[in-house]
């Protein structure tokens, strides 16, 4: 029998035993031991979450609705309602696809969508950094799945080239913005080789994107302008979106296929039909919040140019890393930057390599200047660690 205590004291040793911290929010602000404390660590990158007068507006809205707080069950039982329909026929129509089709969340998607569609004739080429839902998903697949080095295009193409004829098809899967470099695919360069190899699918997870990047927010897609040339592009609510829950834009039969063979779908209770509602009234303002979308990627520049050397230089977005490698000094530079007002967590493996312990900044559009210079004071400070 295995020793679990045993387990967690090595974990504990090793400065990578994980606790759920016991905090309190207030606004963009959590409440940790008494000390209030900015956020830089959570995923509401537009800073909708804390934003007032929003959930003023949908829940005076919200009132006059006849919306369920719960969906009650599956939506190809009764759990579906209008909200659902009106969201996936937006989300089509935004990014000009056939078809859009709704999750619980970003791992019920990555976990679900691949075994779906997957069989014996099917390789899945990953990019080696890509989120852990997404490598859950191609061991859930039974498929034959192999690994590039990260944003290694040169390797891809020669994994394509000797193992296209072998197979009937072929999924190619990245994410847009990683979400622990916080560096970006080059999107243009995989749908090159999509067109190059016609056996492949690609599949473009926009998880830290989605609300961020492009025009109307709408992810890295819309910005490098390759909508179109995605066949699977998945989005998340939880981060930028202030909301919960995933979808996928496609084509209408990928979207048939995945109602009927989709077993996180068909076997979950929906999202509570308010939920999906208050998802959509946010994603009708996206296209215009971009002064908010320019003012993130201001303050990102600036973060990322003074950690150059020591992560920064990795970020083309608002995810940027915080190099120290190993354990203990990350705990520490996490633990100075709290003593100075800012709630930073340390990321250790295996979430990350071994030797690469980081402090992950997600930074957010409603940050003041004042707030990022005191971030930048303590950094240096950090720094002589």
């Amino acid at each position: 029998m295995r020793d679990y205590r045993k387990i967690l004291e090595d974990l504990a040793e090793a400065g990578g035993l994980r606790t759920i911290p016991p905090i309190r929010h207030e606004g963009r602000w959590v409440v940790k031991e008494g000390e209030r404390l900015l956020n830089l660590s959570s995923n509401d990158y537009l800073g909708l979450a804390s934003d007032e007068s929003l959930r003023r507006e949908f829940l005076l809205w919200a009132l006059e609705q006849p919306l369920p707080l719960s969906s009650s069950s599956s939506r190809l039982l009764t759990g579906n309602f209008p909200p659902y329909d009106e969201l996936e026929s937006l989300l089509a129509e935004s990014y000009g696809r056939e078809a859009a089709l709704l999750f619980n969340s970003g791992y019920h998607a990555n976990t679900g969508i691949l075994p779906a569609l997957v069989d014996k004739q099917t390789l899945i080429i990953a990019d080696k950094l890509v989120h852990a839902s997404i490598i859950d998903g191609m061991r859930l697949s039974g498929a034959t799945f192999v690994r590039y080095r990260h944003q290694d295009y040169s390797q891809l193409r020669q994994i394509l080239l000797r193992e296209s004829a072998r197979y009937e098809q072929l999924f190619v899967v990245t994410e847009s913005i990683f979400s622990m470099d916080g560096d970006t695919a080059d999107l243009q360069q995989l749908v090159e080789l999509k067109h190059e190899f016609p056996k492949v699918l690609l599949y473009v997870d926009e998880a830290h994107a989605v609300g961020v990047r492009g025009y109307n927010g709408l992810g890295l897609a819309e910005e490098m302008n390759c909508i179109p040339e995605i066949d699977l592009l998945v989005g998340t609510f939880g981060k930028a979106l202030a909301s919960m829950g995933a979808f996928v834009v496609c084509s209408q039969a990928l979207r048939d296929y995945l109602v009927n063979t989709m077993r996180p779908l068909i076997f979950s209770t929906a999202l509570p039909p308010l939920q999906i509602a208050w998802t959509a009234f946010l994603f009708k303002h996206l296209p215009e919040m971009q002064s908010r979308r320019n003012r993130l990627q201001m303050w990102s520049r600036r973060l990322a140019e003074a950690l150059a050397g020591r992560g920064g230089e990795r970020s083309a977005s608002h995810i940027v890393p915080y190099i120290l490698g190993k354990n203990k000094a990350c705990v520490e530079a996490a633990e100075l930057l709290q003593r100075k007002g800012f709630y930073c967590l340390p990321v250790r493996p295996p979430t990350v390599p071994p030797g690469t312990a980081r402090i992950r900044f997600s930074l957010t559009a409603d940050m003041e200047e004042e707030e990022l210079a005191q971030l930048l004071a303590c950094i240096g400070e950090s720094l002589k660690i």
